[in-house]
């Protein structure tokens, strides 16, 4: 099932799945809250206030919705993957009697999952359980389930994904940039301000997001090896594959995607996010010293660190190779293996318990 928000997303994906699955829309609520924000401050911030208290009814309406379509379609087992979504589907399997399993992809547990958790039958988490709250008799760590074209690849094909981006110079070090669908205007000003020293080192690919491509555009570079994107559908396991340093936001799948290709990644986790959970994701490869984290607050003043750090790992591939090894050590390749394990384990016990009955 998906919020209403997503509902056209959710059915264009699902349509193309290997195997076409139906999607379900529920009308959802979610709690906002601010990283960083005094809980007095957001509190006396009355429209975020007002759509809060409008949720609340929201979300009780999807659960009227959740508890009709669990009777009508009967499932075995109710899965859910975190986001506000969820909650009304949780707590409706929860009351008709339906196992549940959950998965929580952040190193910080958000929460519709640390509601729905006293519930589940299983919870799968995307990081190390130290890293979370869950009972550990019930929790098992699976990773992130990610496509099988993110894989590690040699130096040959390498060299044959950047001729394929049209970079003149394969061997020249490729940096890909990206701050999500959406961008990320600080990390897409910073970039802008530093690639005119890095183009001698460095072709740049930087995928600005749709809403900031326009201004960034306007400010880029005219460079042969300078390439800007808006955004980028397919594909990215390309890019990634041809990178030879990767600067991304700290989001949990694209992390395990990259961990999967053991390429040396630049976390620039954004600190405004509910709950603090890319900052948090950031943290848990930062201190297996996995990944390279850049503040974005000390970014936004002094963009040079971004351009220091991005040099030293283009200059010495032994360190970046060192680093990509550390974070394939996070890789998951049997992730959705295992998950799909834990829900048919789920949905055979509860049958087990029903015949016995």
């Amino acid at each position: 099932m998906t919020d209403k928000k997503f509902g056209r997303q959710a059915e264009a994906i699902m349509k193309k799945a290997s195997v076409p699955v139906k999607t379900k829309q529920i009308i959802a609520g979610k709690f906002r809250r601010y990283h960083r924000m005094s809980w007095l401050k957001q509190l006396v911030q009355i429209p975020t206030t007002l759509r809060n208290i409008r949720d609340v009814l929201y979300t009780a309406i999807g659960l009227l919705q959740s508890l009709w379509l669990l009777r009508l379609f009967k499932p075995d087992v109710v899965f859910t993957k975190g986001g506000f979504v969820c909650v009304p589907l949780g707590l409706a399997a929860h009351l008709l009697g339906i196992p549940l399993v959950i998965h929580d992809s952040d190193a910080h547990p958000g929460l519709a999952n640390r509601i729905l958790a006293r519930w589940a039958t299983s919870i799968a988490t995307g990081s190390p359980i130290e890293n979370y709250p869950y009972p550990k008799a019930r929790t098992k760590y699976v990773g992130i389930p990610v496509d099988a074209s993110f894989k590690p690849v040699t130096a040959t094909q390498q060299q044959s994904l950047k001729a394929s981006l049209g970079m003149h110079d394969t061997k020249k070090p490729l940096v890909v940039v990206t701050g999500g669908g959406l961008g990320a205007r600080n990390i897409n000003r910073a970039i802008i301000a530093i690639a005119p020293k890095l183009l001698d080192k460095v072709a740049i690919m930087h995928i600005t997001g749709d809403l900031t491509y326009q201004e960034t555009l306007a400010k880029a570079p005219e460079h042969i090896d300078y390439f800007i994107k808006a955004f980028v559908s397919t594909g990215m396991a390309t890019l990634f594959g041809a990178a030879d340093v990767v600067v991304t936001r700290a989001g949990a799948t694209a992390i395990q995607e990259l961990a999967a290709m053991a390429k040396p990644v630049i976390l620039i986790p954004n600190p405004l996010l509910t709950g603090g959970h890319q900052l948090k994701n950031a943290a848990v490869y930062a201190k297996s010293r996995a990944a390279v984290v850049v503040d974005e607050d000390s970014l936004v003043v002094n963009p040079l660190q971004l351009r220091k750090a991005i040099e030293l790992l283009a200059s010495h591939p032994d360190k970046s190779a060192e680093l990509g090894k550390r974070l394939h050590a996070f890789a998951k390749p049997d992730a959705a293996v295992d998950m799909a394990a834990l829900i048919v384990e789920a949905a055979a016990m509860h049958k087990h318990q029903e015949t016995a009955r």
